[in-house]
């Protein structure tokens, strides 16, 4: 069977390998094994799965380094006591009128859908091609959607596909895993109702999100899910790809429908992510969920931040590199100085660093922080820092969408979605943007 996105192959075995040196595991016993499988060709790791498994199942019983620094539990109870002292926040009382919370939860729907929609042609982009196209055509730096109704020379230089996503190829959001995870979201609470359990997420996609629309830890988990291992050891069984930006896609159903409760949105968040991911990979998803259910009540964007970083632990790699981005904001560092910073940290050439939760999640504080409340420059700096840039997109034009309401959001980002989203949920493959927040704000009420 050629399916060669359900085999373990060298990206798995490469992200795997730096994965265990974030988590602080002591390599050494396993080393050379890795070093083996690296020098092989492609087609021959089918032959070595076996021995491949074996690794995979070794290496989860590695001990930590002596004196690592972190303190990164992937169970609810052990976060929620390993919080910052500014924790269980509550916020219920700047009550919003029904008209409002309806316009915050449209405005947090389109913002995440235009986010996404911007950085969805490019995603995969390297910084020197996107700033490269940008600086060709005068449009740098961004400030619109992608085309490519551009000339044929700049086509050709930077191999534009006529199949990607650009803004004069479609009519409405198209299909993207980014949308599809919300909508599964919303699916799972009107199915299970919001004390649905680990079980019940997996058993929605099983039922309504073929296995090949999704990717890197959701598929893995998936494919455990299907031989009958079940959640949270569906996150951590053969799972390279725990601690990528997977689960903080996730996040924003569980932060809509928990508008003014940021402890219930990071419990939500936990449930849903704890079938995919570990450590970090879960709190991106809390982080999320909880800045999204605060956005209504601040026009401070530090203090939706900050309220998201609460419900995380206060020792852990995200806490730390969220607040190193609000310290460069704070000592007046240039938004383009930021990228370069983050892009110094992280290398966009490795595929580890590219799809991680915490390089991504900078960008998403970085896009917040100097996007300074305008919905345009959110979104755009959010997806010109490249990395998961749909993703990115997405999460910062949904928050700031939370934030300003639909109606201040900008008719040039939000007419060419002409209300509608496509997807690949079950029951909703075209459906209304307009009823997705009716939708959402129905169960809010109930």
């Amino acid at each position: 069977m050629n399916l060669p996105g359900l085999y373990i192959g060298h990206v798995d075995l490469q992200t795997e390998y730096q994965q265990l040196i974030d988590e602080g595991r002591d390599i050494s016993s396993v080393e050379t094994k890795f070093m083996k499988f690296f020098e092989l060709a492609s087609d021959s790791l089918i032959e070595y799965q076996k021995e491949i498994h074996f690794l995979f199942d070794k290496i989860k019983n590695l001990p930590l380094i002596k004196d690592y620094p972190y303190n990164e539990p992937s169970d609810l109870n052990e976060i929620r006591k390993l919080r910052p002292q500014q924790n269980n926040i509550e916020i219920k009382k700047y009550a919003l009128n029904k008209k409002d919370l309806y316009d915050r939860i449209l405005g947090a729907w389109l913002g995440r859908c235009a986010g996404c929609l911007l950085g969805k042609p490019v995603e995969g982009w390297k910084k020197k091609t996107m700033w490269g196209f940008l600086k060709d055509l005068n449009l740098y730096p961004l400030t619109n959607y992608f085309s490519s109704d551009i000339p044929k020379d700049i086509q050709k230089k930077y191999q534009i596909s006529s199949e990607a996503a650009f803004i004069n190829k479609v009519k409405y959001m198209v299909e993207d895993d980014d949308i599809n995870y919300t909508v599964a979201g919303l699916g799972i609470i009107k199915k299970y109702g919001f004390n649905f359990k680990q079980e019940n997420v997996a058993e929605f996609w099983l039922n309504n999100l073929p296995i090949l629309h999704t990717f890197t830890a959701e598929r893995v988990a998936y494919r455990n899910i299907c031989n009958l291992i079940s959640p949270p050891f569906s996150a951590v069984f053969r799972n390279p790809y725990r601690e990528w930006i997977g689960a903080q896609i996730r996040a924003d159903m569980f932060g809509y429908a928990s508008i003014g409760y940021p402890y219930q949105a990071a419990e939500l968040a936990w449930r849903d992510a704890s079938i995919s991911h570990i450590k970090n990979g879960i709190y991106g998803e809390i982080w999320v969920a909880a800045m999204l259910a605060a956005a209504p009540f601040f026009h401070d964007i530090k203090k939706i931040i900050f309220t998201g970083l609460s419900e995380i632990p206060e020792n852990c790699r995200l806490q730390e590199a969220i607040k190193n981005v609000i310290i460069w904001y704070k000592e007046g560092m240039d938004y383009k100085e930021a990228i370069a910073k983050i892009h110094k940290r992280w290398d966009e050439n490795n595929n580890h660093h590219w799809g991680h939760v915490i390089s991504n999640a900078q960008i998403v504080a970085m896009g917040l922080l100097w996007g300074e409340n305008d919905f345009e420059k959110s979104i755009c700096r959010a997806v010109e820092a490249c990395f998961d840039t749909d993703c990115n997109g997405a999460t910062v034009g949904s928050i700031v969408g939370m934030m300003l309401g639909a109606k201040n959001l900008p008719s040039k980002w939000i007419n060419p979605l002409n209300d509608k989203i496509e997807t690949g949920i079950s029951g909703y493959y075209l459906v209304k943007i307009s009823k997705l927040a009716r939708e959402v704000f129905n169960i809010y009420l109930n």
